[in-house]
């Protein structure tokens, strides 16, 4: 088990930027896959982007070309940078955890794949 906390969020006109951090604790955090998903109420927790332990990037197709996942493992830190950020992209951010080893983007699409979840944090983009 891993405890996450994510920051960043925060509103943000359309066309502009955002980086969310998710920081965990664990001395393990190197060997896990980290993953971003949002949220909007009424609907599913949808998959945004993941990495895996050897830093293989897997973004949704609706993301893909505008937002980067990245991971800092000596600061137990993963990132996303949110660019041309759209009125779509409004929701609860979430990070997630797996600490199973997994290849493949159908290991990371889905949130039952993952052990932890974040408290999330809210991205508004107004247009």
């Amino acid at each position: 088990q891993v405890q996450l906390v994510e920051s960043g969020g925060g509103l943000v006109q359309a066309g502009g930027s955002l980086r969310l951090s998710c920081a965990a604790s664990g001395r393990t955090f190197s060997r896990y896959a980290m993953g971003w998903f949002r949220q909007v109420p009424g609907k599913e927790r949808e998959f945004v982007a993941a990495i895996s332990w050897s830093s293989i990037k897997y973004y949704a197709d609706s993301v893909k070309g505008r937002f980067t996942i990245s991971r800092d493992n000596a600061k137990n830190t993963v990132y996303l940078q949110m660019n041309s950020l759209k009125p779509e992209d409004t929701a609860v951010y979430y990070c997630a955890a797996r600490d199973d080893y997994c290849s493949g983007y159908g290991c990371y699409d889905g949130p039952y794949e993952y052990d932890s979840w974040g408290q999330g944090t809210q991205v508004t983009v107004s247009s």
